[in-house]
């Protein structure tokens, strides 16, 4: 009998290690050595508990608070109106869902820019009030004083070049950037710039796939494209499109994983005529 628990109980352990093994948290180091080996990197955006839940058990790498929550959360038109104090919201309720993913919050349109001290302010009520692991930024050269500032408190710095969706009204269009030699050869210094910086990974949006290989092969940080070709370090969508729950954007890039929308307009539907038809709840849903 002595013998049947001692093999119990060292079962039960080699599960416990095995088990904290497989929840083991990614940080920014995880990432380089991602890097390093060719491992691809792959990152879905979150605004809430039970989704963030959701993809940090399916084994997502990075989970991303993006301001997108703008568009698919608020039904804003573009990723400017959202504040810091409904990205500090959306990104609380992640992380406390999270045991594997390293989670990444966009400072929003308006936080950072121009402003280092006011990036730094930003970043901290980030990291203080959400637990979040990084920070996001658009730009390159411009917001280096920024990033520099944000960094000098030990704030770990994601960035992002390509289409920067916080500068919309300057561009004009989503289309494809950098496509002129001009605007490749800013965004490739930018990289380098970032990289000098400090920031420890880049996101890279709507750009040439040649070009994006290039500045893979050039830094030594990861870079994670959208709409970027193959030949980057890893890959990120924004969760609602690829579940197929936003219908109206369907760029080239997206691939759509499900049709959410679809399934969920059944549910609903098939309720509101149980519901209309006093079929529900039955005898055995009631108490």
């Amino acid at each position: 009998m002595s013998q049947v628990i001692n093999i119990l109980f060292s079962f039960t352990n080699i599960m416990s290690v095995h088990s904290s093994a497989n929840i083991k948290r990614i940080t920014t180091h995880t990432l380089q050595e991602m890097k390093q080996r060719g491992e691809k990197i792959s990152m879905l955006t979150a605004y809430d508990y039970s989704m963030a839940k959701i993809v940090d058990e399916a084994g997502i790498d990075i989970i991303l608070v993006g301001d997108s929550a703008s568009n698919v959360m608020a039904g804003h038109e573009t990723t400017l109106p959202i504040t810091l104090d409904q990205m500090i919201y959306h990104a609380s309720a992640v992380v406390r869902a999270v045991k594997r993913a390293f989670v990444v919050v966009d400072i929003p349109f308006g936080n950072y820019q121009g402003n280092s001290s006011e990036a730094l302010r930003s970043a901290i009520r980030i990291m203080k009030e959400s637990g979040a692991h990084s920070v996001k930024v658009e730009g390159g050269s411009e917001i280096r004083e920024s990033v520099l500032r944000i960094l000098s408190a030990g704030v770990p710095v994601m960035g992002h070049l390509g289409l920067t969706p916080q500068s919309i009204y300057k561009f004009g269009t989503y289309t494809v950037r950098a496509k002129e030699e001009a605007e490749a050869q800013k965004l490739l210094e930018d990289a380098k710039t970032l990289e000098e910086c400090g920031c420890y990974a880049l996101v890279l949006e709507k750009i040439p796939a040649t070009l994006a290989k290039k500045v893979a092969e050039t830094v030594s940080i990861p870079v994670i494209g959208i709409g970027a070709g193959g030949d980057v370090d890893g890959q990120v969508l924004v969760m609602h499109d690829m579940l197929g729950i936003t219908q109206e954007f369907k760029p080239r890039f997206l691939r759509q994983y499900a049709d959410l929308q679809g399934v969920m307009m059944d549910a609903f539907k098939r309720y509101i005529s149980d519901v209309k038809a006093r079929d529900f709840p039955t005898e055995s849903e009631s108490y």
